[in-house]
Formats: structure tokens, sequence, C-alpha cells
């Protein structure tokens, strides 16, 4: 029994030592001409052979791709006045990515061992082979997560964060942000824990807020000279209550690709603010940038769009959300401020197909085709001379648009800006008499569906501009009594099957 024990034990030794071998206090030294090996190979294309990111790519990226010949780093765990990074910061980098950017994580790709050489290599090119860190970030004893905590860290954000951040969080700036090289920075939406850079762990935002981010604005609040220091307790609550503002239901979900109406009884929701829209089921789709027709987008700001559908026996409206940073107001002289280049309206379109489709085939997600023509509302938030607007227009291609009357159908559109969040709600007749011009909408039939947005801030117009592909609308239609009667009628026949069989079992024996 005793050597059994042993034998066990040695085998949970190995697993472990196996573990930590794996692990970056354990991995092996970098080679630097592996390194190069696997850069040339993986890397260049983005960074440049020199290292510096003067590449193709880099116009093309959000945020551009990292200048190693700088030797700056944004996303590091060694103390704020330390510009040296630890060599696993680098390591995280290369093995995670960078979310809610063009960096890949790489560990599907790469062994540990090629990653490692990669960080040798890539301090090459600002000659940081040699040095080492000397100060670490200082965590003091972790504060766990609690509704005290976030309370008192809510407190904190308002007064040091809201700023930039916005007092909700959602990154709607008040001042135009720029980083140290002059390329425009957004704050971070808190509510998008997805687009975090180094994670939504409480530790993560703990490094962040001690730290900053270098050669951007964001400061940092472990700094003693700095006026909005922060004390380790504090750093903990704030770094608790930015965690807690994660958004759990306006989720991309690649599953959820049907917007479900639910049937009301009275008029359809006209504002935003009805208290219907409580009940209606939310779909949330991204929003990728338009680099297929016209003049090509690489550069987008929006980046998701949560939908929300109710009809009634006349009408159909739909409640359409985005995070926007910015309300693009032109001619405003706070939007002009803050916006980049030319400001323009911020602008949402719902596209449907003219007729619903027999059968699989949908018209082209881009304004259709020559064969399958589009309906097109589209909704513009207005300027400092022109209230918000709606229009209606038929496509049968980029290039083959027909503008029509959207109030001689009924289309209609209300829209509002709160905490860097618009809320639009586009409303129509289910039936118009445009003698084949409109859509007609059908109760229990899949409509395809298909959204873009402008951010007019961020220098977005015409074919510049975030979409989705196609989705589906469904007009649920309501549960009659002869559904319900048919459901019971099931459900009292197997029970009725269920007693039997259990009756019987005796004689079977």
């Amino acid at each position: 029994m005793m050597a059994r024990g042993l034998f066990q034990c040695l085998r949970i030794l190995i697993v472990c030592a196996g573990s930590l071998a794996m692990t970056p206090a354990f991995a092996d030294p970098g080679d630097v001409e592996r390194g190069e090996e696997v850069y040339l190979k993986r890397c260049v294309h983005c960074h440049g052979a020199e290292g510096d990111a003067d590449t193709p790519a880099a116009d093309r990226l959000v945020p551009p791709p990292r200048d190693f010949t700088e030797g700056l780093y944004k996303f590091k765990t060694t103390a704020f006045d330390d510009d040296i990074p630890n060599d696993a910061d680098l390591f995280r980098m290369i093995r995670d990515g960078m979310p809610g950017t063009a960096m890949p994580g790489w560990s599907d790709m790469l062994s540990g061992q090629d990653m490692w050489d990669l960080v040798a290599y890539i301090k090459t090119f600002a000659g940081l082979e040699e040095e080492k860190p000397e100060k670490q970030v200082d965590y003091g004893t972790q504060i766990a997560t609690s509704p005290e905590s976030i309370t008192a860290g809510q407190k904190l954000f308002v007064d040091r964060c809201a700023e930039c951040h916005g007092e909700a969080g959602k990154g709607d700036a008040i001042k135009k942000l720029k980083d140290d090289t002059g390329y425009r920075t957004w704050p971070r939406n808190l509510t998008k824990p997805w687009t975090f850079r180094a994670s939504n762990d409480p530790k993560d935002i703990f490094t962040r807020i001690s730290i900053g981010i270098p050669g951007t604005q964001m400061p940092s609040f472990a700094d003693p000279k700095s006026k909005k220091k922060l004390s380790i307790e504090e750093r903990w609550n704030v770094a608790n209550y930015a965690a807690s503002l994660a958004e759990t239901t306006k989720v991309v979900r690649p599953e959820n690709t049907v917007i479900k109406a639910a049937r009301i009884e009275g008029d359809a929701p006209a504002t935003s603010d009805d208290p219907r829209w409580a009940d209606a089921a939310t779909t949330t789709f991204a929003l990728l940038p338009q680099i297929i027709a016209g003049e090509r987008f690489f550069t987008p700001s929006n980046d998701a769009i949560t939908v929300r559908a109710l009809y009634s026996d006349k009408e159909i409206a739909l409640l359409l959300e985005w995070d926007d940073r910015t309300k693009s107001i032109p001619g405003e002289a706070k939007a002009k401020e803050i916006a980049d280049a030319q400001l323009f309206e911020d602008q949402l379109m719902v596209q449907l197909p003219l007729e619903i489709p027999a059968g699989m085939e949908k018209p082209y997600f881009i304004r259709g085709d020559a064969s399958h023509a589009v309906n097109l509302w589209r909704w513009a938030s207005g300027t400092k001379d022109k209230a918000e607007s709606v229009k209606l227009a038929n496509a049968l291609g980029a290039n083959a648009v027909e503008e029509r009357d959207a109030a001689a159908v009924g289309l209609m559109a209300k829209g509002d800006y709160k905490a860097g969040t618009w809320r639009v709600v586009i409303r129509r007749p289910l039936k118009t008499s445009s003698d084949g011009k409109d859509l007609q909408f059908i109760e229990g039939q899949f409509i395809p569906v298909a959204f873009a947005a402008w951010d007019g801030s961020n220098g977005e117009t015409k074919s510049k501009h975030t979409l989705t592909t196609w989705y589906w609308l469904l007009l649920e239609p309501p549960m009659g009594m002869g559904a319900i009667f048919a459901a019971l009628a099931v459900f009292l026949l197997l029970g009725a099957g269920e007693f039997w069989w259990m009756r019987s079992a005796p004689r079977r024996r």
C-alpha cells in the first residue's frame, strides 16, 4: 500500500512539473536567430521587416501595428515608471493576441518555444536584449468583488474616469484624444469586455489603472505626482466596478440569427422609452466595415447593433440600439471639436427584400442586385439647423438607387442619444398600397433583413460605413386556442400512454 501511495505521489509530481514547464517562468530562453525565422514568416506583413510597422497594412488596421523600434509597450506588468516590460508580457500578447484588433493569438500555430524565440527577436528592434525591468506593479492585497467595493469604485470612477469613459463607462468622450504618435484614440467602452486588450479580469484592470497605457492619454493612477492618484485599495475598488459594467444581454452570439417580433395590442411603439420594449426579445449582430463596393472602409468605430421588434395588426416597429462614442450633429461646435476631419450625421439603414424569397436565394446584401430589388429605410441624426430624418429608397444595386417619399407609405422614425448609445425606433404599416414597390409583411414567414450604420464623427459617409449580412425577421403568430388545445391533447395522450405502460408492467413480468 505504501509503495502504491509513493507511486501515486510520483505521478502527481511529474504531471505538476510538466505543467510548470509550460508556464513562462519555466520556459527555455528565447533564441534570437530562430525568432527571426518565425518573425519573417508570421509577423513581417504587419510589423515590417525592420519592425517599424511601415507597411501597407498599417493604414488599414485599427489600431495600427506596434512599432517595435520605439520599445514602447502599452500592456505590461512592470511599474508605471519602468519602461521595460517583462518578457512574460510580450509572450502573453503573442500567445493571446489583442481582442478588438487585427493582432491574433498565435498559440494554435506556434509552440511555446517559438513564441519565446519571437520575444527575444522583437526586443532587438529597440536594443532591449540586455535590459531588465527594475520595478513591478504593487498589487497589495486584492479586494474581492462585493456590492460595497463596487459602490466605492463607482464614486471614484465618476470622479476620476468619467471625463473620458463617460459616467456609464461607454467611452462617450467629451474631448478629442490622440496618442503620442498623433493617432486618434478612443476611450475603452467598458461595457464590452471582449474588446479589452488584456482581459477584463479585475487584476488586469487593476494593472491598467496602476500603469496607465504608455504612449496614450490613459494615465497611471499610482503615480504619486498625479492629482488623481488612487491608493491600492481604491484602485481595486475601481477595478471591481469597471468589471461589473460588462454587458451580458447585448452580446453577439453566432446562433442568434432571427429577430423575433411579438404581436401586441394597440399601436406599435413610436419611441424608445415605450415600456413594451422591455418584454421584446433582443438580438445582437456584429457590424463589420464595408470593404467591397465604392470607397472601401477599414477604420470603423461602431461594432455591433442590437435589434428588437414588435408588431400590431397594422404596424411593425423596430428598436435599433448601438453604442456610439459621439453624437454627430454637424454644425454643433462640440461635435466638430471631437470629430475626425469632416463631420457627418450619424445614420442607420434597414434593408429588406422587395419580396419574401420563396427559396434560399436572397438579394445581394449591399443594396440588392439587378434581379432582386430591396427596400432601404434610412434614418439620419440631423444637423444643428435640420431635424433628424427618415428616407425611403428602392435599390437594384449600389449604383441603382431610386429615392421615394417615406411619408407617403407611413415610414417614420424617432431617435434619442444618451450615455453613449443611440436608440432609434423605425416603424411602418404592415401593408402598403405602393403597387409592388414595398415589402408586405406576413406573419409566420422568415423575412431577410440587414443593417448598416454610419458614425459621422469618424468620417463615415456614403460607402464608408459598417454593415451586417442578411439575417431573419420573424413576425411570430399569436398562439390561438386551437394551438393550446392541440398541445393539451398531446400532453394527455402521452400521459395516458405512460400510465398504461406502468399498469401493464407487472403482467409483462
